[in-house]
């Protein structure tokens, strides 16, 4: 396979493909079915559903959530979930909560802010939109996790890049997840990513509330359901098949590391 290369379409914002978030919904939502998940409607968007899906699994399991969509420009996530479902390769002793497309509006508007141009990953502290408190609600319901991935991209990067929120120095899967991806697209070389210090690929950003005013869905997460949070950053300006295989072997690599 030639090395992928950047687009070069992405100029103050991103310019990629759009996700048709209609068929997309009808067509995760058929994949689902087809493969015995079980569906939760968690909060309604106009007309636009945004729902969980559960996989049980009887084999003494760790409990996985993952998460996608909360961004409407960043359609590789939601994507990459479906091809994962699709391909139902998930390991059997795993139990896992789905969240495929938090921002069904925003996909619609192809923009990373909700119809009413507030970005929902960054309420999860104050919680002030009715996306994000239906969503909390939700994971309020839920057991803790033992791992939690958070699916998005990055229309500036030049290459695939991963936060990793582990405050009990668990073994961790960042380094296994940035092999996988090597394959498929570069990963950012840069020193400092988004302001914050990396290596490899890698962020460790800070641990400290009050260091976030605004949290996303990962700081939420950490706070109260789950002490091994990733956030995966696949670089949107590379063509979206690549972006999406990414994702999809990022994410095969830590989830059959816990076999």
């Amino acid at each position: 396979m030639p090395p992928v290369q950047r687009l070069g379409k992405n100029h103050g914002r991103y310019f990629g493909e759009n996700l048709d978030i209609h068929a997309f919904l009808k067509d995760l939502s058929a994949a689902a079915q087809s493969h015995g998940w079980t569906r939760e409607l968690v909060y309604l968007a106009g007309n636009l559903e945004v729902f969980a899906l559960r996989k049980r699994s009887a084999l003494g399991a760790r409990r996985v959530y993952i998460s996608a969509g909360i961004h409407g420009d960043e359609p590789a996530g939601p994507l990459a979930l479906l091809d994962m479902i699709r391909a139902n390769t998930w390991p059997a002793n795993l139990e896992l909560w789905l969240c495929p497309c938090l921002n069904p509006t925003g996909f619609f508007l192809n923009s990373r802010e909700n119809e009413d141009r507030k970005d929902l990953n960054r309420d999860y502290r104050h919680s002030e939109t009715n996306e994000v408190a239906a969503h909390i609600r939700w994971l309020e319901r839920q057991p803790d996790f033992d791992a939690a991935f958070c699916l998005h991209e990055d229309w500036e990067s030049h290459g695939f890049y991963l936060y990793e929120l582990n405050p009990d120095q668990r073994p961790s899967l960042a380094e296994k997840m940035i092999q996988a991806v090597v394959a498929e697209c570069p990963i950012d070389p840069s020193p400092v990513i988004e302001g914050r210090e990396a290596k490899g690929g890698i962020i460790n950003p800070s641990l400290d509330p009050a260091s976030r005013p605004l949290w996303p869905e990962a700081f939420w997460l950490l706070q109260h359901r789950c002490r091994l949070v990733y956030t995966l950053e696949a670089p949107s300006d590379f063509p979206l098949p690549a972006r999406i295989r990414a994702l999809v072997a990022a994410m095969t690599a830590a989830l059959h590391l816990r076999d």
